[in-house]
């Protein structure tokens, strides 16, 4: 039996330190870590590459269960994986243990919760954008293009769809701005 252990942080700046040393106190011989959204599992390499390494008896170790997945959907992916594997998950920090009946069952309720935060965390997101939007504080992201320049092009008689190729930009884009001009 191998205890591979897994850590996952959402962004960059995150640091996966604690978690590690976590999963290497309770005693996992591989750990694998990455920096990406739990949002789902599309893109997470290493996940994907634990799972395909895990075999009869081996245990899966995380500190939490939002580590793994933050969708109902997800975990009950990944669950289905370690079944049918005959590997099992357990958490350093909660107690899930799906080598028992309690363990099991606490996993779902913690699946459940995670993914209502996760939801939780978008509507307030939402609602904050709003919100600055209606105070006019946010306008949305700068434009990567330069107006003028596409201006400038088309008034030495350059057409929309060489400007668009030359500035390695959309022709709607070129279109639009053209547009605003009238």
């Amino acid at each position: 039996m191998t205890i591979y252990g897994y850590a996952r942080v959402s962004t960059t700046d995150q640091d996966l330190t604690i978690q590690e040393q976590a999963l290497k106190a309770a005693g996992c011989q591989v750990i694998r870590s990455e920096k990406v959204s739990g949002t789902s599992t599309a893109g997470r390499r290493e996940l994907q590459t634990l799972l395909a390494f895990l075999q009869a008896g081996d245990m899966l170790v995380v500190t939490r269960i939002d580590r793994l997945a933050r969708s109902i959907a997800d975990l009950q992916t990944i669950m289905l994986t370690l079944k049918d594997k005959g590997a099992a998950l357990r958490c350093t920090e909660q107690p899930v243990d799906t080598t028992t009946a309690a363990g099991k069952a606490f996993l779902d309720m913690l699946g459940v919760f995670a993914e209502f935060e996760t939801n939780l965390r978008r509507e307030r997101q939402l609602e904050g954008i709003k919100a600055a939007k209606e105070r006019g504080v946010y306008t949305g992201r700068k434009s990567s293009i330069d107006a003028d320049v596409v201006r400038k092009l088309r008034d030495e008689g350059i057409g929309p769809v060489e400007i668009a190729k030359r500035l390695g930009i959309g022709r709607a884009s070129v279109y639009r701005i053209l547009s605003a001009d009238l």
